[in-house]
């Protein structure tokens, strides 16, 4: 409590008859401990042996020295006799001490605190904190034995905040809880409400306040603002001297203790004087706080909450349930949609209100209801104001795109721009050039002349962002990656302060981060993701969107457990995800099972795919997820699933001009895909065109390197130094683990046993790189015991032959060390046995293959003479030990 320690050293000095309260003027609002604080002196000047008095002395009485005048409430004495106190106070015999509120001040008053002041600063006593009501909740529960027990936290911190530390009522409040909590005092739980009975007692006390403070403490309680220019209307003030009379009412109940100092209700008291008012008061007075907000262009939310609670109607009501969802939307509060919804019960025409509520629900992520609202506006567009017809078309256009219709979204858009409406053109540029129209995509950034005097489009954040994001898609294809992506993140960080970001085909976040994958500045992609989820750009459906392509970052750096966190974060079991959404979820999923090596496991997430594939058409910002799909097609050798969107991919990017930064990856994934089906002229294919797009940023340049050793290595040739140095490019650009798939292979394939432990090292340094923190996570298994793997997990069929004698596994032979009966490969193998993976799996993780695991096996069992799987087993733990659970 503030002011405490002031406290004790007056009851102090009071006991030893001191000098430093010969004088002393205390304040405190009611309910603060001025009179316990009193009382305590008195006592204290008793014990002390001076003579204590608390009558004012009449004219001609004076106070003798060993006299202690102790007067409580002075702001309730007449003005006579706080002018006899000063006159005591000046004399310099006895000590004088005076109690009293702030409020009210008659006449004399300062004249007496100004008396008082010469000895000493006023003292004042504040509310208690946490310390101070925590100690007074350990008394109380400690009981008659009078050692305190500890509080719980959560009690002291719910007995602060209901009674804003006013002492009164927190004794009050926990003598109630205690009494409620019954004998065993230790039972005494957080309050969900405060006592029924002590409410009671509290409304009463309120009540003989007069009309005045209890319309005021009412006022508070349903979130009416301190203003003038609210509260004399809702109360019913004359407009001359209402003002004055309102001050006096807040003067009021600040010194009553019922206010904070700073005018705040005090959640107790307000549950108090609602407890006591009848319910048809409170409606009736929030009706009138809703409208008095409402005329003045207010805030209309806190008043509309309780009158939706109330179940009010009326046309009236509805306008204020319609400004309150507006309000809402305005700062992207998802109970935009639940106002709009009571505006229409209480009585507004539903199509009146139909583009609102559209985008409303686009906000709150319900793009079912969103798209309906949309549709009954633009299913007769006439009806409705130009304004609600070009926001009705932008929700459907944003809907539709997150379907992954982005050609219907792109017809929408060009509907609304023969329309003339023309503020939503810039917008329909990302779904135009998704589609392929990059001419229709260049007239619109070109823009119409605007007719004679026409205003421009006002200069917003959402303007500026939205000509960004279209110039960034544009820049895209048809100019500088690097400049399209520093438009795509200027557009998001405008956007970060604006919640119509939702009524986007695509967040510039999204965009931003596709470009910088393609870029390979995976840093930069997360970076501007993270930042859209932390501040929600784009509203709750485009959340998931944001964490899906998160993980698909995490996968490319080879975390691949971030990356399942991310998947199963937003996509568990059973959900059921927008069809982007999903397609990118599920190109996720297959991604990471092949990844782990579990072939059993790709079936089940294939099926996924399918549907996905079957349900999302093929626009530009999907291919690099069509490509990873078309990868599992082949090797699940289901290609004819892909084969029609590779061709509708491959005319998309044709009229498009082929731009480089959206084409390498699809072609990237066509060579891998080519290597597993062992078509060399594919492979040939999508190796030149990674060439001819080397120029469009450092990524495709990596690729473009790559490609060649892959096509190389079907037949066994190994140029060890340049493909180190492509499988570190590949690294450096995120692609950490086709980096280290490139030279494990390579490694393989070598004759050169120099070569093939440098390229060893650099595979096994790549993938530990590029794969931290990622737990289980393991390269792909091949699909039989005679096959090597090629890019990215692809199987490469190698003869039988060749890999009993591949130099690659020279160690097959190797002697056994001094320190033991295995060889140090052997003790990798024996030690993977022992984890129970498979032979192809520890292979994989060797860069061997599983026949060299199924020798090096059956060498150790003949070596340490074991009989069984089980003696095999035993031998190896005692002499590499039991591997960790």
């Amino acid at each position: 409590m503030a002011g405490a320690p002031v406290a004790r050293r007056l009851v102090r000095e009071a006991a030893a008859a001191g000098a430093g309260v010969r004088r002393v003027d205390i304040i405190a609002t009611g309910g603060h401990g001025k009179t316990v604080l009193l009382e305590a002196m008195s006592g204290a000047f008793r014990d002390a042996g001076v003579l204590v008095r608390h009558d004012v002395p009449s004219p001609g009485d004076p106070l003798a020295p060993d006299t202690a005048l102790l007067v409580d409430d002075t702001h309730l004495l007449s003005p006579a006799e706080l002018d006899r106190l000063a006159e005591v106070a000046a004399a310099p015999h006895g000590y004088v001490v005076v109690a009293h509120r702030p409020w009210p001040r008659p006449a004399g008053t300062a004249a007496l605190g100004a008396t008082l002041a010469v000895s000493r600063p006023p003292v004042v006593l504040d509310a208690l904190d946490r310390a101070g009501v925590s100690v007074r909740a350990g008394l109380l529960i400690g009981g008659r034995s009078g050692t305190p027990e500890h509080a719980p936290a959560e009690l002291v911190d719910q007995v602060l905040v209901q009674t804003a530390g006013s002492p009164a009522l927190v004794d009050r409040l926990l003598t109630a809880l205690v009494e409620q909590a019954g004998p065993d005092r230790t039972r005494i739980g957080t309050p969900s409400r405060p006592p029924a009975g002590l409410l009671a007692q509290l409304g009463y006390a309120v009540h003989g306040l007069g009309p005045g403070v209890r319309g005021l403490l009412l006022a508070r309680a349903l979130g009416a603002s301190l203003e003038a220019e609210v509260l004399v209307p809702l109360l019913g003030l004359p407009d001359g001297d209402g003002a004055a009379q309102l001050d006096e009412f807040v003067e009021a109940a600040r010194a009553a203790g019922l206010l904070t100092a700073d005018g705040m209700a005090v959640p107790l008291v307000s549950a108090a004087v609602l407890a006591h008012t009848p319910q048809a008061s409170h409606v009736e007075m929030r009706r009138a706080l809703a409208e008095i907000e409402l005329n003045r262009g207010g805030n209309v939310l806190a008043a509309a909450r309780g009158l939706l609670a109330a179940g009010a109607s009326g046309a009236r009501v509805a306008a204020v349930f319609t400004a309150a969802a507006e309000e809402a939307l305005r700062t992207g509060a998802p109970v935009a949609g639940e106002y709009f919804e009571a505006a229409v019960r209480a009585g507004s025409p539903a199509l009146e209100l139909a583009a609102r509520r559209a985008e409303a629900a686009m906000l709150a992520g319900d793009l079912d209801l969103a798209l309906a609202q949309a549709d009954q506006v633009l299913s007769d567009p006439g009806q409705a104001p130009p304004e609600d017809a070009v926001r009705a078309g932008t929700v459907a256009a944003a809907v539709l795109a997150r379907r992954g219709m982005l050609a219907r979204s792109a017809e929408l858009y060009r509907w609304m721009g023969s329309a003339s409406m023309g503020s939503a053109a810039v917008l329909s540029v990302p779904a135009l050039i998704g589609t392929g129209a990059l001419d229709e995509a260049r007239e619109v950034l070109r823009g119409p002349a605007r007719e004679p005097g026409a205003p421009p489009r006002p200069p917003t954040l959402l303007a500026g962002a939205e000509e960004l994001m279209a110039k960034g898609v544009y820049d895209s294809v048809a100019g500088s990656p690097t400049a399209a992506l520093s438009q795509l993140t200027r557009a998001a960080s405008l956007l970060e302060s604006s919640n119509r970001a939702a009524l986007l085909p695509d967040t510039p976040a999204a965009l931003a981060a596709l470009v910088a994958v393609h870029c390979g500045e995976l840093d930069v992609a997360q970076s501007v993701l993270e930042r859209a989820v932390r501040v929600g750009l784009g509203g709750r459906s485009a959340a998931t969107r944001h964490r899906l392509l998160l993980g698909w970052i995490a996968l490319f750096r080879g975390a691949t457990t971030a990356a399942r966190a991310a998947l199963t974060a937003v996509s568990p079991p059973g959900a059921q995800l927008e069809p982007r959404d999903e397609f990118l979820a599920a190109a996720l999923e297959v991604a990471l099972t092949r990844r782990t090596g579990d072939l059993a496991s790709l079936m089940p997430a294939w099926g996924r795919a399918r549907e996905a594939i079957v349900r999302h058409p093929v626009d530009l910002f999907v291919l690099q997820q069509l490509g990873e799909l078309s990868i599992a097609a082949t090797r699940l050798r289901e290609p004819s699933w892909v084969r029609p969107h590779l061709d509708e991919a491959a005319e998309l990017l044709a009229s498009l001009g082929d731009p480089g930064l959206w084409a390498a990856p699809l072609a990237w994934s066509g060579l891998q895909a080519a290597i597993l089906a062992e078509s060399r002229e594919a492979a040939t294919r999508h190796a030149a065109a990674l060439e001819a797009a080397a120029g469009a940023s450092r990524y495709t340049a990596a690729m473009a390197t790559a490609a060649p050793h892959w096509v190389r290595l079907l037949d066994s040739e190994v140029d060890a130094t340049a493909v180190e140095a492509a499988a570190r490019g590949l690294h450096a650009v995120g692609l950490a683990w086709e980096g280290g798939k490139l030279a494990g292979q390579a490694a393989i394939r070598t004759r050169d046993r120099k070569a093939m432990s440098t390229l060893l090292s650099c595979a096994r340094a790549l993938q530990s790189s590029g794969s931290a923190g990622r737990a289980g996570a393991e390269p792909d298994v091949v699909a039989d015991a005679d096959t090597d793997t090629g890019p990215a997990g692809i199987p490469v069929t190698v003869p039988a032959s060749r890999i009993a004698s591949h130099p690659a596994d020279a160690d097959a032979s190797a002697t056994p060390g001094d320190d033991g009966p295995l060889s140090e490969r052997e003790r990798e193998v024996a030690a993977l046995v022992l984890e129970g993976l498979t032979y192809k799996e520890i292979g994989e993780q060797l860069f061997i293959s599983a026949k060299t695991v199924e020798h090096h096996v059956a060498r150790m069992r003949q070596r340490l003479g074991s009989g069984s799987r089980g003696e095999l087993f035993a031998h190896l733990r005692q002499i590499v030990g039991t591997p960790e659970p």
